[in-house]
């Protein structure tokens, strides 16, 4: 009997690569030109910006880094890539992450469901750049064993995290009293980061204590605080456009 021709295997297309998330050409990224995978797309981030690239060597050799700047910049996940990365390489047990559950400017009223159900809303960019890195399946996993855990900042009083990577997302929505309880959770083998922007937060006026903290800590040469600007920004070029006169 005989063979059947092999059919020809098309070159995939690298074009519809995000230019944050990596890249294996320079072609422009598409949103809805590539199907969702369910894996992770690349194994190692690479920096679109000098402030970028400071942010990861500070993630890297600090414990505690402050990443101040305005949206867009890629501060929560350069922060999440981080986290997984040391948590693959077992340099961590598990990834703690953290968001006040402060709304924009509109009242949600009352979410069902358990303590996850009710923080999913406010940590879902956590989520996706969880999901980018991991996987659905793998961050599922990882969720129900304890690897990365959700904790909320009204829960942390008390706690100290020992080797883990703790993530504190939209920290400009804190207030002063609650970052340094937050900031003194540090334990030993652990790596802590602080994303959020000084002028773009929930509170009242005066209420925040972002960049409050950030200055202060500023004097420590253990502590690395790490400013993006809107030059950092890595979603449509309109973002940064509008930041420059809103």
């Amino acid at each position: 009997m005989a063979k059947r021709p092999r059919q020809a295997v098309q070159p995939r297309s690298e074009t519809n690569v995000h230019p944050l998330y990596g890249s294996a050409s320079q072609g422009r990224w598409n949103p809805l030109g590539e199907e969702q995978r369910d894996q992770s797309y690349v194994k190692k981030v690479r920096p679109q910006s000098d402030n970028q690239r400071a942010l990861l060597e500070a993630l890297e050799e600090k414990n505690l880094t402050l990443a101040l700047g305005p949206a867009g910049t890629g501060k929560t996940y350069l922060a999440i890539s981080a986290a997984v990365e040391a948590l693959e390489e077992g340099r961590i047990g598990r990834i703690v992450l953290s968001r006040p559950a402060v709304e924009a400017g509109e009242s949600l009223g009352f979410l069902p469901g358990d303590l996850q159900e009710k923080l999913a809303p406010y940590l879902r960019p956590l989520y996706d750049a969880l999901s980018d890195r991991l996987g659905g399946k793998r961050l599922k996993g990882c969720l129900a064993d304890g690897s990365i855990e959700i904790a909320p900042v009204a829960y942390m009083r008390g706690r100290t995290l020992n080797n883990a990577f703790v993530v504190i997302d939209e920290a400009q929505n804190c207030t002063y009293g609650q970052i340094k309880m937050l900031l003194t959770r540090l334990g030993w083998h652990s790596t802590m980061v602080l994303t959020g922007d000084p002028d773009q937060t929930d509170l009242l006026p005066g209420m925040s204590g972002l960049a409050d903290i950030a200055q202060r800590l500023s004097v420590l040469p253990e502590v690395a605080v790490v400013t993006l600007t809107d030059r950092d920004i890595v979603r449509h070029p309109l973002v940064g456009a509008m930041l420059t006169v809103l």
